[in-house]
């Protein structure tokens, strides 16, 4: 499929308008906001400790691992690539410290590995929506943590297929074993899981 000038501008035109949207309301309502493809992603609710322990826990983890000057950091700003029609925001973007310079969102080619931790209210988001946007930004390592499971996956090796840029490899682990993200060896022991919601 061609994509022309003017498919360019209307996808362009759409993705600005959506994130005005983004910056006129994201202050006044819970969780996360996103921009996809398919339109804004509202993760409903604020991560809750377990979520935010596992992911300051797995930042820690890796920056002892890692070189001077590279970080794993968390919080804002985002991840965006307008051509794309893209923003997201990573639990955790491993980043050289020099790529964090300037003002605005990050470039997401300078990104090292993205981070998410599961959110319990809308795991699709990660695990599917995320699985697709971030080879198509070309971030080339993508690590899930899911306390709902007490597992996760590593996904790198980015290739071209018929529906556009997808990970080619895919590693899976439990809670307790050893996990490499990037170039950098860390353990999963002691990360806390959701608690049965029924209990």
């Amino acid at each position: 499929m061609t994509i022309t000038h003017d498919d360019a501008r209307r996808r362009n035109h759409r993705y600005r308008l959506l994130r005005d949207v983004v910056e006129q309301v994201e202050d006044t309502v819970p969780g996360k906001l996103e921009i996809t493809k398919e339109g804004i992603v509202h993760d409903m609710m604020s991560p809750g400790r377990p979520h935010e322990l596992t992911a300051g826990l797995v930042s820690r983890r890796l920056e002892k691992a890692a070189p001077e000057g590279i970080w794993a950091h968390l919080g804002t700003p985002d991840v965006e690539d307008e051509p794309e029609g893209i923003m997201r925001h990573p639990d955790i973007m491993v980043i050289a410290f020099e790529d964090m310079q300037g003002e605005g969102p990050f470039d997401p080619r300078t990104i090292v590995a993205a981070v998410e931790v599961v959110s319990r209210s809308n795991p699709d988001n990660d695990w599917i929506g995320k699985v697709r946007d971030y080879p198509l930004l070309g971030i080339p390592v993508y690590a899930v943590f899911d306390p709902r499971t007490g597992t996760g996956a590593v996904m790198s090796d980015i290739h071209q297929t018929p529906d556009g840029p997808r990970y080619a490899t895919r590693k899976d682990f439990v809670y307790g074993e050893d996990v490499t993200i990037a170039d950098w060896t860390i353990s999963t022991d002691g990360l806390p899981r959701y608690a049965d919601p029924g209990a």
